[in-house]
């Protein structure tokens, strides 16, 4: 969000620009406060065994690119590193982030086994873990403690 600049007169009548980066720190935080009070927690799902569990590939990718994917209100394309090969993965973040551009050169979750699936005229190689969607709060990425190297596995 874009401020326009609040300059007042200090005690030697010199206009100077006040740094406003502490209130709206502030103000963002109160904000993050009454949307987790008003969150209510999903039941959890079925319990599944630890062999449907094993199957499914959960890998550390490197972001390296995200592309406008034309034609469409939601999808960005991601370059994804993993490490030995690299893979396109449409993602629905488009109206999520003011700047999707802003998670280029980030690690996140992966799932790298999902059958690729066509959706506006390019193929999605798997799916990027996000928290927070299926909550309707703001999602934000999964992502590794510390960096490792592309293609590490979860689990």
């Amino acid at each position: 969000m874009n401020y326009a600049p609040l300059y007042v007169l200090d005690e030697r009548l010199e206009s100077r620009p006040v740094d406003l980066s502490w209130w709206r720190s502030q103000i963002n935080a109160r904000t993050v406060v009454m949307t987790m009070t008003a969150f209510k927690v999903a039941p959890i799902k079925p319990t599944i065994s630890p062999d449907v569990l094993d199957k499914i590939d959960i890998r550390v990718g490197t972001i390296e690119l995200v592309e406008d994917v034309e034609g469409s209100e939601k999808l960005v394309k991601l370059t994804v590193d993993f490490g030995d090969h690299k893979r396109s993965i449409l993602v629905g973040m488009k109206q999520e982030r003011e700047n999707p551009k802003e998670i280029e050169g980030k690690q996140a979750l992966f799932v790298v086994n999902l059958e690729p699936k066509r959706m506006m005229g390019q193929v999605s190689e798997g799916m990027l873990f996000d928290i927070g969607y299926a909550d309707g709060i703001k999602p934000v990425l999964a992502v590794p403690e510390n960096r490792v190297r592309s293609g590490a596995r979860a689990g």
